[in-house]
């Protein structure tokens, strides 16, 4: 489970976002996409996160529930969480850690804001592939050979303009998938679920920062 916990941390960390140099046709999709995610009352998402080898056998999945109301979010996993008070990120290892980060100091990672809304790290050039199918293909390559990581292939629901899934390809061959499902951008999210608290943690849980 901590492996690919760990893989999907590694999508969300990725640095800023910036268009230029890329190709238009891509913008084009991921402006649409943002668009409608930054309109969004709020935001609820049912995920899973699968692995697989380079000959394709797989190696496991977990399912990933998403909160998110503007520069807030919770993803949870199991016992497993990751939450953003928009100040202070907080990472509980399900057992009795909790790692704290200033949301300031992490400016070069992708938020799951970022993610939904289409916005991409400037190290990376960009194309939409052909596609005769019901989603957008985009792949991602990253200009410095030294991330550890080949390609992501985004792909974008073409009927609703939403993130649907990231295929992350590394240097082994391996394949990393992120797939979203039952996504509402209207939902009414409690704004309590968002505020760290400490007190629903187990009491002997250490604060690392």
């Amino acid at each position: 489970m901590n492996k690919l916990y760990a893989c999907l941390l590694s999508l969300l960390c990725f640095t800023a976002m910036a268009f230029s140099q890329n190709d238009p046709a891509a913008k084009k999709v991921l402006d649409a996409v943002g668009a409608k995610v930054k309109s969004a009352k709020g935001i609820t998402a049912n995920c899973t996160l699968s692995s697989f080898t380079g000959k394709g056998k797989p190696n496991g999945s977990k399912s990933l529930y998403l909160l998110m109301k503007g520069e807030k979010y919770a993803l949870k996993q199991g016992k497993t969480e990751i939450l953003c008070d928009g100040q202070n990120v907080y990472t509980f290892d399900g057992d009795k850690t909790i790692t704290k980060s200033s949301v300031a100091d992490g400016t070069q990672t992708l938020s799951p804001q970022k993610l939904l809304a289409g916005a991409y790290d400037k190290d990376f050039n960009y194309h939409l592939l052909p596609s005769k199918g019901s989603f957008y293909e985009i792949e991602m390559k990253p200009i410095d050979n030294r991330k550890n990581f080949q390609k992501v292939n985004l792909f974008i629901d073409k009927a609703k303009n939403i993130f649907s899934k990231a295929r992350i390809v590394d240097k082994s061959n391996n394949i990393t998938e992120l797939k979203i499902t039952n996504i509402n951008l209207n939902a009414s999210v409690d704004d309590n679920k968002l505020i760290f608290n400490k007190n629903k943690y187990p009491k002997d849980v250490e604060i690392l920062d």
